[in-house]
Formats: C-alpha cells, sequence, structure tokens
C-alpha cells in the first residue's frame, strides 16, 4: 500500500466516521458507480478504526478517565456489597448507561452478511441516504432537552441504543442518528452529542474483536509500517476535527447543510441506478 493511498483512506475514514452523512452509504455509491476501490487489509482496517477511538478519547478525555475509573469502582462495589449502601457515581453511572446503550447492537452481529449484500443494492443505498437526510432535518426541527447524563434513567439510554441499531446499514449516519435519539429522549444537545460520541467506543471495539480472528488468519504485512502509521494518523487528526465540526453544528441546532447535502447524494444515487 502506498502512503498515499493510505492517508486518503485514514482521512476517509476519519472524517466520514463522525460527520452525519454516513461513511458506509458513501463506500458503497462510490465502489458501485466509480469503480472505487477501498479494499484495503483487515489489519489496516482495524488500525484505521483505533486511529478514530483515539480522536474520540482525546476529545473526551476527561469522560473516558471517569469511564475507566467508573468501571473499577462498579466492579469493586458490586463484589464488597456496597452498591446498594453507596449507589452510583458519576463514571459508574454513565459507563451503565453506555453499556446499556451498546445492547442493542448485538442482534447485528447475525446481520453483518445481509448488510453487506445490501450495500451492492445502489438504490436501497440511495434511498437509505434520503431517510438519513430525514432524520437530520428533523433534529434540527426537536425542542431543546433538560436531561442531563447525570440524571438519565436506563429507558433513556436504550432509547438511543435502538435507534443506533439502524445505523448499521449503508447510508443511516451512527452519529446523526444516535444524536438524534438523544434528542428524542429529552437530553441537552451537548449531552446528546457527547453520549453518541462516547457510545462510539464500544461500537469500535466490539467492531474491532469481531474482526480479530481475521487478522490472525490473514496475517499482518509489516513492510508498510510507515504507510500504516501515516494512515492511523490521518485518520485520528481528520477524527478529531469533524467531532469539533458536528458539536458546533449541533450546538446551533444546524443540520441543514447535511441533511440537504445526504438528500441530494442520495437523488443522485438513484438517478445514477435508473440510467445505468
Amino acid at each position: 500500500m502506498s502512503i498515499w493511498k493510505a492517508i486518503f483512506l485514514g482521512l476517509l475514514q476519519g472524517f466520514t466516521e463522525f460527520l452525519p452523512v454516513s461513511s458506509s452509504g458513501h463506500l458503497a455509491v462510490a465502489q458501485n458507480f466509480f469503480g472505487f476501490d477501498s479494499s484495503q487489509s483487515v489489519s489496516f482496517t482495524v488500525l484505521l478504526h483505533l486511529g478514530t477511538l483515539a480522536a474520540v478519547c482525546i476529545m473526551y478525555r476527561r469522560d473516558v478517565w471517569m469511564l475507566l475509573k467508573g468501571f473499577f469502582t462498579l466492579v469493586g462495589k458490586l463484589c464488597s456489597g456496597r452498591l446498594r449502601r453507596e449507589g452510583l457515581q458519576n463514571g459508574e453511572r454513565l459507563f451503565l448507561l453506555l453499556a446499556l446503550a451498546t445492547l442493542p447492537l448485538l442482534p447485528a452481529v447475525f446481520l453483518e452478511e445481509y448488510v453487506e449484500s445490501l450495500s451492492a443494492v445502489s438504490w436501497a443505498v440511495g434511498v437509505l441516504l434520503l431517510l438519513n437526510g430525514a432524520i437530520l432535518f428533523i433534529s434540527d426541527k426537536l425542542a431543546f432537552g433538560t436531561e442531563s447524563l447525570e440524571t438519565a434513567g436506563p429507558g433513556k439510554a436504550l432509547l438511543v441504543g435502538v435507534v443506533q441499531m439502524f445505523a448499521i446499514f449503508p447510508g443511516i449516519s451512527r452519529s446523526g442518528s444516535t444524536i438524534t435519539g438523544g434528542l428524542f429522549a429529552g437530553f441537552r444537545r451537548e449531552d446528546a452529542v457527547k453520549f453518541s460520541f462516547l457510545l462510539s467506543i464500544p461500537a469500535v471495539l466490539g467492531a474491532n474483536v469481531l474482526h480479530i480472528t481475521d487478522v490472525v488468519s490473514t496475517g499482518i504485512d509489516t513492510s508498510p509500517i510507515p504507510a500504516y502509521i501515516l494512515g492511523v494518523a490521518a485518520a485520528a487528526v481528520s477524527g478529531y476535527l469533524s467531532i469539533r465540526l458536528v458539536r458546533m453544528v449541533a450546538d446551533k441546532g444546524k443540520f441543514g447543510a447535511f441533511c440537504y447535502y445526504c438528500w441530494a447524494a442520495g437523488i443522485l444515487t438513484l438517478v445514477l441506478t435508473a440510467i445505468q
């Protein structure tokens, strides 16, 4: 793999992973109509995801540290029987909310082959891009909620998790759908955005764990290590920048530009399908 291709794939991964325009939908359209070859080694794919994961951890480093501490203190309380007496602290509560919101993704493991086959159906991807635009349009119209992550109950986290499950389909953005789900649940916009990006941590880690066996079976090619390093760095930097952009846009309640873009991309996909 060339260095320039690695950097390009890293930038593509970083920006589309967090911008609410659906990276999977764009890659499917590029492959179906323009012959774009996004194939790469499984090990490099895992590394790119770790690059975007690093971007989330850097942006929300205080929350991530609180989550790590919360996990260990929660385990300690469970083992010592202190949970009922002392209750939950913020980090422990947030950890449980994220774990609960991740549960609806478990059935997605059994849908992986179906989702991959759906990516080859161009008109379906076009329709899903139109739907993604509608989701973003609706999110702009939702009233500002008052619920914070410190007071949210399990039902609200589960609602966001159920909405996230639909983002496995090419054309539906994970960040866009989970932010909108958080707003539906009554979260404040800043909390809906934070919960969405923190929720990407278990989602990315889970996807990488599923591909560990593929990495072991195919082996790791060490010859393009410089390209790998630059690609991962590009994914981390572009991921960090895209998170900042989404936070700024969400704070203003202006997902309109992204929604119109998704509608245009969806219509173009349907037109290309019709004339193909």
